[in-house]
This record gives structure tokens, C-alpha cells and sequence, in this order.
């Protein structure tokens, strides 16, 4: 009988023992599982935000560039001086026009001439100016005989294998016009092509007027075709000696820079009758001749340099108050040079320049971020002539002494700067410096606009209406839940309201713009009365309640006083929305639109803060509900009986007690409930007018950065400006919410030890 039960002792302990290490093993397992996912969770995290980073951090890095080839045109040209110069797209082949009426081709690999035209002239005559356009590369060459010849340098590209290609380049002859029929020598010109049937020449002859030839080209309906010619001396409209002239290529703004310092503005949109604008004068002393004129892609700003230096950019706004209702504004300026400005440049790609001094000191600038992006290294001499290659990617520079470099330029994100992204800036055809979302506008004419504080101000404006009617329902409904509800009504409450969270939040935006965004403008007066009527009627309801006799009254179970209350409210909703048309008609003048627009200056948009405050606190009310009612029903049943006991109502011990004990929890939920509201893209796409606008008025729509960035992604050019920027902002979505959440931890901990002792 002893062995037998020591035998059963020793299987107990053995299985005992088989147990505890089969625990320990299961243990050990869940602990490193729990570990290992932990691990995991953080280091993805970290992973997001790395990548997030480091895509956007390459708008951080500023231009490169780097001095390629330097040619000396005085040993492949011989005698002849260059006096424009110009590149095709690939940076493969240079051209130049001559003093001695030819067009040279040279390979900026082999620094050889690859082809040369000669342009006939009389033996008595000869180039005394010559002009580019960016442009079309439109030439146009002046005569001391008053004579303008016209061309078009033009690159025929073949593609011989798939990495090979044969570029062929050409002059055409288009045209050649006696600009000046007393024949002096053309000083200056300039020469634009609106279209292949309309284009305008200004020259400048030795004597000092301004010639303008215009011509137009006209079809009729039996294909006959009608050269229009105008004509017309502007030299009435200058009153000193013109210094720079520069025409936008509409052919119809005519800028005039003098050596006295001003700038006239003229328009040619009338050619046979061109008309003064504006005479100013934008250099600092006043005094300085203005050297050097250039129109930015998309003709709106002027670059002007002077002969102390400086370099401003000019763009005219609207004004009621001229005659013409434009005038020219200054809202930029650059680095300055520390000579004259002797050539301007601009890109066909975006708002850079390029500007060069006769010091031969070489300045990359952005017309937008309004800074310098580099500063190319040449030589000591004064720059004749800038071209910029036509993506960008490149430039040519001619000095006095016929010497050519070759630049390579990286310049990928100009316009971000901290001031295009958070800061005011002047944007053309705006009045005034502002901030503005605009990625793109259809064309590269017109400037990106990146800033951020749209987005920003759109995102913390949509949060705070959802917060605003999420956390006064679901704060006091958690509490009237756990505190006052009969346990049957809470079993039924509380899943209900937990069933809501899985509601699709594209379902919730779809219903709020297409459903309750035009129901609340119709019923937008009753909406705001509701929220006096119904608390009215609801304490009229509580003192005619305690007005009931009490064998009545005390038939109700307590919790079950929802059934009461329910129809109060709709009680109150239905009075607010009878007295809605009432108010409208007697106090907001029949159309509460109107008022606002006359009293308050603000437009109601159907789709509107108020609506994402009703249709996102709709989705946030769940979480915050369900988090916000644990929390107050985890607070000890001895707190609540104590205060009870005490003498204290149901109203005090909840509100006294209960409230200040589950503070850590109630504020964990506003928090969680903030960061859900705040990264919110499908409620707030769809029930907001979607627009980048800078307001803090209820009844304007926005734009949040998390829908931005829904909108603007699948349009984004893989690794440009526009795609890091988007990347930006979600690195600023992932720093505000990680704020957030960090401080409300914080709080959460104070107020954790704060009521630790009750």
C-alpha cells in the first residue's frame, strides 16, 4: 500500500513537473511573441516615418552647377565676333550669329564648326545688332542700313538606334523689312511671334526712335489671305534715352528701360494705336540706367537690372483707380550684382533666371522663392549674352572677348524654400502677398503655389467642428450610460453605439455631401435655433416631470428616463425647425445668405465646415464614447457608495467623483478621438468643397492634409517637387499627431497621479 502511494506521488510530481515547464514554455513563448510584435510595431513605425522623410528631404538640397566646356570662339570663328549665342535641348550644339552676317554651328564636344550660313547682305552693309528669343529661337539681326532680317533657328532630331541620335540644325529665312525708311543703323531690337500669322519688331535706330512694325495675317471665308502692316514711331511716348527694350511674346505688353532710370509700359494690343500704361522707376537710387529687361515664362513678371547692380522683378496687377486698370507693383527683389546687369535669361521650364554682370559674375535666381540658387564661376570679363538651354538643365554664356562656357545645372525643387511653404508670398496677378495651394495650373506658365498653411489651418479648422459636436455627445452620453441608464438600456446602448465605428467612413462622406449638405442649407436657421430650443424644452420637460405625483413617477424605473427625454428632443428639433423660416424672414431678412454676405461678409458653401463637424463627429463619437464609458464604469464601486452615503445625489457623485476619477481615461479618448479626426481623408473629400482656402469661418469649405494628399498623389510626377512636398505633408501629419499624443500622454499621467489617491 506504501509503494502504491509513493509511486502515485512520484507520477503527481512527475506530471506537476511536466506541466510546470509545459507552462513555462508557453509562458516564456507568449512573452517573447509579445516582445518580438512590439519590436516589430515600432521599428515599422520608425520605418514609415525614415521613408516618409527621406523623400521629402531632397527639396532641402539647393542647385548644382558646374562649368562643362569653355570654348574660345576667337580661334574657331577667327574674325568674326559673336553677338548672340544660343543652345539646342540636348546641350550638344552651340550656335552664334556674327558681326559678319553668319550663322555658326559649333559641337560643344568637339568644339568644332559642324555647319556655317551666310546671310546675304549688300557689300555696303552690315549687322549692327542682334536679338534672340527663348522662345521658338526667333532671331532677328538689325542693319546699319535700317533693315531687320527675321529667321527661326530650328534642331531636326533623328533617332539612329535607341541611345543614339543625330541632331541636324538649321537657320530658315523668314522674312527681311525695311523697318526705317531714312536707313539708319538699328542699336537695339526685339522680336516676338505671337503666331505663325502675327508677329511684332521693335527697333531702336542710331538717332534715337523707336520704330514699331507690326504684321497680321487674316484669312477670309474663300482661304484669300490679307497681310495687315502697322507702323508706328513710339519715340513720342519716351522722353529719354532708351537703354533697354524687351516685348513679352503676345506681342502686346512693350517694356522701354532708359538711361535715366525709368521704365515705360506700353501696350501694343492695339497695333495701330499703342498707348503708354505706366512710367515708374524702379531702381533704388532713381537714377540708375536700367541695362537689362527680361519676361519670365509666362510673360506676367519683368526682370529689370540696372547699371548699379540690381535685379527686381515687375508684374502688373489690377487697379481701379488708373485709367487702364493695371498698374506695375515690385514684389521681388534679388541679390544684387555688384556692376551693371548686362544680360538676362530666362527658363522655359519654370520661373528661373539667369542674370550676368559686366564683371562677369553669373547668378542663378528664382522669381517665386525670390533667392539665389547659385552663383556660377566664369571669368572676370562682362557678360555679352546668357542663353538658357530649354530644359533647364543647362546654360551658355558669351563674355566681351567672344569666350563661350558651358554650364550643367541641377536645379530641381527651386521654388520650395521655408518661406513658400509656411511664409506669405507675392504670386503673380495676386494683389498682395498671400498663402495659397496651387500645385499646378495647367501649364508651366504659371507658378506652383506650395504652401502648406492651407492645408494646415484646413486640417486643425475640420478637427475642431468634429470635436465640437463629438465630445459634448459622446462625453455625456458615456456618462449617462454608465452612471444613470438602467443596465438593460446600457446592453443595448452601448453595442449599438460600438457598431457604428464599423460604419465605413466613405459611406459617412457619401451620405454627408449628397444627402445632408443640402438638407442643412434648406433647414440651416433651425439648425442653429435647435440649440436653444431644445435645451428649453427639455428643462421645461424636467420641471413639468417633477410636477408629476410621485406614485406616478415612481412607477419608472430609474435609468429608463431616456424614453422621456428622446421625445423632448425631437420635440425641441421639430419647434427650432417651425420657428426656423419665422427667424429667417423677420431677423435675417428673408435669406440668411444674403445677411451673411451683408452683414458678416461671408459665403455660405453648401459644403461647409458645419457639415464635416456633423458627418466626422459622427465618426468619432464611437470611439470616444465606448473608450470614455469604460473608463468612467471602471471607476470603484466604493467611491460611488461613499459618496452616496455621504448625502451626495446621483448628479454630484457623477459629476464630482466619477468625472474627475476617470479623467486619465476621458482625456486618452478626446486624444485618440482627435488623432482619428485629424487624419480623416474620405469624410472630409467628400463633404467639403475641397478647396485650399484660407478660412476660419464655418460656412467656407477646405482642404485637410491628409485629402490633399488623397487628391494630389496620383497626378504627382514620380520624385517632383509636387510628389515631395505631398510627402512633406505627411511627414507633418505624422509630427502633429505624434505632438499630440505625447502631450496628452503627459497629461494623462498627471492627472493619473493626481486622482490616484481617491
Amino acid at each position: 500500500m506504501g509503494n502504491k502511494l509513493s509511486t502515485e506521488k512520484k507520477n503527481n510530481s512527475v506530471k506537476e513537473s511536466k506541466l510546470h515547464k509545459k507552462a513555462l514554455f508557453f509562458d516564456k513563448t507568449a512573452k517573447g511573441v509579445i516582445y518580438f510584435g512590439g519590436i516589430a510595431t515600432i521599428i515599422s513605425v520608425v520605418a514609415i516615418l525614415v521613408f516618409v522623410l527621406w523623400e521629402a528631404l531632397p527639396l532641402w538640397f539647393g542647385a548644382k552647377g558646374q562649368e562643362k566646356e569653355k570654348i574660345q570662339s576667337q580661334q574657331i570663328l577667327q574674325s568674326k565676333k559673336p553677338l548672340i549665342i544660343g543652345i539646342d535641348e540636348y546641350q550638344e550644339i552651340l550656335y552664334t550669329f556674327t558681326d559678319s552676317a553668319t550663322v555658326d554651328f559649333i559641337s560643344l564636344s568637339s568644339e568644332k564648326i559642324i555647319k556655317s550660313e551666310k546671310i546675304d547682305l549688300s557689300s555696303d552693309e552690315f549687322i549692327s545688332s542682334a536679338v534672340k528669343s527663348a522662345n521658338k529661337n526667333l532671331i532677328a539681326l538689325g542693319t546699319n542700313k535700317g533693315k531687320v532680317i527675321l529667321g527661326q533657328v530650328k534642331f531636326s532630331i533623328n533617332f539612329i538606334e535607341e541611345d543614339k541620335r543625330e541632331i541636324t540644325p538649321e537657320f530658315i529665312l523668314t522674312s527681311s523689312i525695311e523697318i526705317d525708311s531714312s536707313k539708319k543703323s538699328i542699336s537695339k531690337l526685339v522680336y516676338r511671334k505671337n503666331s505663325d500669322n502675327e508677329f511684332t519688331v521693335v527697333a531702336l535706330t542710331s538717332d534715337n526712335r523707336l520704330l514699331q512694325y507690326s504684321s497680321e495675317k487674316t484669312f477670309s471665308l474663300l482661304s484669300d489671305e490679307e497681310e495687315k502692316i502697322y507702323r508706328n514711331d513710339l519715340s513720342n511716348l519716351v522722353e529719354y534715352p532708351i537703354s533697354a527694350i524687351e516685348l513679352d511674346n503676345f506681342c502686346e505688353k512693350l517694356m522701354i528701360g532708359t538711361s535715366n532710370g525709368w521704365l515705360y509700359y506700353i501696350s501694343l494690343k492695339d497695333k495701330s494705336n499703342p498707348q503708354l500704361i505706366q512710367k515708374i522707376n524702379p531702381t533704388p537710387s532713381g537714377k540708375s540706367a536700367i541695362t537689362s529687361l527680361g519676361f519670365i515664362i509666362g510673360d506676367q513678371s519683368i526682370i529689370v537690372g540696372d547699371a548699379d547692380g540690381n535685379v527686381t522683378s515687375w508684374m502688373r496687377v489690377l487697379d481701379e483707380k488708373t485709367d487702364y486698370g493695371w498698374k506695375l507693383v515690385n514684389p521681388h527683389t534679388f541679390d544684387s550684382h555688384k556692376a551693371a546687369v548686362t544680360s538676362v535669361a530666362s527658363s522655359l521650364r519654370n520661373k528661373s533666371f539667369i542674370t550676368g554682370d559686366s564683371k562677369g559674375k553669373i547668378y542663378l535666381e528664382h522669381l517665386t522663392s525670390e533667392r539665389t540658387l547659385i552663383e556660377l564661376s566664369g571669368k572676370d570679363l562682362p557678360v555679352k549674352d546668357i542663353a538658357f538651354s530649354p530644359k533647364g538643365d543647362g546654360a551658355v554664356v558669351l563674355y566681351e572677348d567672344g569666350t563661350i562656357v558651358s554650364y550643367e545645372i541641377k536645379n530641381p525643387h527651386p521654388e520650395i524654400t521655408l518661406k513658400t511653404l509656411f511664409g506669405k508670398v507675392w504670386y503673380e496677378g495676386y494683389s498682395k502677398p498671400e498663402f495659397v495651394w496651387q500645385s499646378t495650373g495647367g501649364t508651366d506658365d504659371f507658378e506652383p503655389k506650395f504652401s502648406l498653411v492651407p492645408l494646415i489651418i484646413g486640417t486643425l479648422k475640420g478637427t475642431f467642428y468634429a470635436m465640437l459636436f463629438a465630445i459634448p455627445l459622446a462625453l455625456f452620453g458615456a456618462l449617462y450610460t454608465s452612471q444613470f441608464s438602467h443596465p438593460k438600456v446600457r446592453n443595448y446602448i452601448k453595442p449599438t453605439v460600438e457598431v457604428m465605428a464599423a460604419l465605413p467612413s466613405v459611406v459617412i462622406g457619401f451620405l454627408a455631401g449628397l444627402w445632408l449638405a443640402p438638407l442643412l442649407e434648406r433647414i440651416l436657421p433651425g439648425v442653429f435655433l435647435m440649440f436653444f430650443t431644445v435645451p428649453v424644452v427639455i428643462a421645461l420637460g424636467a420641471s413639468l416631470w417633477k410636477r408629476i405625483p410621485g406614485r406616478i413617477r415612481f412607477r419608472l424605473k430609474p435609468g429608463y428616463e431616456l424614453f422621456f427625454i428622446i421625445p423632448l428632443i425631437i420635440l425641441g428639433f421639430y419647434i427650432a425647425q417651425w420657428l426656423g423660416p419665422i427667424f429667417e424672414y423677420y431677423v435675417l431678412g428673408g435669406d440668411y445668405r444674403t445677411w451673411l454676405m451683408t452683414n458678416l461678409n461671408e459665403q455660405y458653401d453648401q459644403r461647409n465646415s458645419i457639415v464635416v463637424g456633423f458627418a466626422m463627429g459622427f465618426a468619432v463619437i464611437p470611439i470616444i464614447f465606448t473608450i470614455c464609458e469604460d473608463a468612467l464604469s471602471s471607476v470603484p464601486s466604493s467611491l460611488t457608495s461613499a459618496s452616496l452615503a455621504l448625502g451626495a445625489t446621483k448628479w454630484e457623485t457623477a459629476t464630482r467623483i466619477v468625472l474627475p476619477s476617470a479623467s486619465p481615461g476621458i482625456f486618452s479618448a478626446i486624444m485618440i478621438g482627435f488623432g482619428r479626426a485629424v487624419g480623416e481623408t474620405m469624410i472630409v473629400l467628400m463633404a467639403t468643397g475641397n478647396t485650399p482656402i484660407l478660412s476660419f469661418s464655418p460656412f467656407n469649405g477646405m482642404r485637410t492634409l491628409s485629402a490633399n494628399i488623397a487628391v494630389e498623389i496620383p497626378e504627382a510626377p514620380y520624385q517632383g517637387t509636387l510628389y515631395r512636398v505631398l510627402f512633406l505633408a505627411a511627414t507633418l501629419l505624422f509630427i502633429l499627431t505624434f505632438i499630440v499624443n505625447t502631450f496628452a500622454e503627459i497629461i494623462r499621467q498627471r492627472l493619473r497621479k493626481k486622482y490616484a489617491e481617491l
